[in-house]
């Protein structure tokens, strides 16, 4: 997605990625591939990049929030374009975040950091989570011997996010968005899946939640990029967390936003010339498809138009694990939604059809 965003702005983008996908290869300038986000993993190829292209500038993308200790030593190296360590840190520090929100009366769903003595209907959760991982409904009071969790009482309603970039103190509202999750197993029921920029929430309750973000942003001094994931129900929308990067949703929407959160890194820059209205014409959405089952990306397999994030030919996809991301482009939101559904389906009926042919009569599109 970051690759993309910077080609889109005419940028050619140095990647050091886990999976190092086919976009990202074609997106890429040059490209370093790592097998985790430790430091260790970190120090050769930031030690890459430096010698041979002198780099000196760096944007994160998702994963960090279990690793700190990299992010602060890759602040040591790089001049890092959004969010400083210690507000991502800060912002995944729950009790820290959870006490600010309580603080501008900002509801959330009722959250503990003991135990609760009744635990039904409620969740139990990862403080440095990331797309749902992790999350689990109490079924095991055991659950809790681990300090880094916190519970949290489920709360049925709709999924959204609002997309916002901000420069410490003020804020810009990109939009406003609705959200989905799938089920993978009994302990990962909540798992991110899909996004539109489409919401219906009435404008009363945009406003109120754009109130929220006019007093979190310079709470946190968050910076750049960011999107505030947040439930509604019977009238009342509740605050879950904050993204403190540039986030999935950012690919629903046409503005150059990646320049912009450049932008809002340098001190030089006017925040007004960040500020432009961002023009959406079309309803966009985004999903990625998991797979159901084992399987191995043939050769020669092609791709539906629309896929993104594709692995290699003879890649290895376990059950659970993201084969792919999809987008979709339609003037209106339900089409959208059709055209995902649509194309999931078609790509795991291909790739399932394929992997369970005898080996004779393999074909890269059954």
């Amino acid at each position: 997605m970051l690759a993309q965003a910077a080609i889109c702005v005419g940028l050619k983008p140095l990647v050091i990625d886990l999976f190092a996908d086919l976009d990202t290869q074609a997106y890429a300038l040059d490209y370093q591939q790592i097998t985790d986000l430790t430091v260790a993993s970190l120090i050769p190829a930031v030690d890459y990049f430096s010698q041979h292209y002198a780099v000196t500038q760096l944007i994160v993308g998702s994963g960090f929030e279990q690793y700190p200790d990299s992010l602060h030593y890759l602040h040591s190296r790089l001049t890092l374009l959004g969010n400083t360590p210690e507000t991502f840190i800060r912002v995944q520090n729950k009790v820290d975040f959870f006490a600010v929100l309580d603080k501008f009366n900002i509801p959330t769903p009722e959250t503990s950091f003991i135990q609760p003595n009744n635990t039904q209907n409620w969740l139990i959760k990862p403080s440095r989570g990331q797309g749902g991982v992790g999350i689990q409904r109490v079924r095991n009071t055991n659950l809790g011997l681990n300090s880094n969790v916190y519970w949290q009482k489920y709360q049925a309603g709709s999924q959204h996010s609002v997309l916002f970039l901000a420069n410490g103190q003020h804020l810009q509202v990109i939009g406003f968005n609705t959200q989905w999750t799938t089920r993978l197993s009994d302990s990962e029921e909540f798992i991110f899946s899909g996004i539109i920029n489409h919401c219906n929430l009435a404008e009363t309750h945009k406003t109120q939640i754009i109130d929220w973000l006019t007093k979190l942003v310079p709470a946190f001094k968050l910076n750049g990029l960011n999107s505030l994931d947040f439930i509604h129900a019977d009238g009342e929308s509740y605050a879950l967390e904050i993204n403190p990067r540039p986030p999935a949703s950012m690919q629903c929407y046409d503005a150059d936003l990646l320049r912009r959160h450049i932008m809002t890194a340098s001190p030089s820059k006017d925040w007004q010339s960040c500020l432009q209205p961002p023009p959406q014409s079309v309803y966009t959405g985004y999903q990625i498809i998991y797979a159901e089952q084992d399987i191995q990306i043939p050769d020669g397999y092609i791709w539906e138009n629309g896929v993104m994030d594709s692995p290699a030919a003879g890649a290895i996809c376990k059950t659970g694990q993201p084969i792919c991301s999809i987008i979709a482009h339609q003037s209106q939101a339900y089409a959208v939604l059709h055209e995902l559904t649509t194309k999931q389906h078609t790509i795991q009926r291909s790739l399932y059809s394929w992997n369970t042919q005898p080996a004779s009569t393999n074909s890269p599109n059954p």
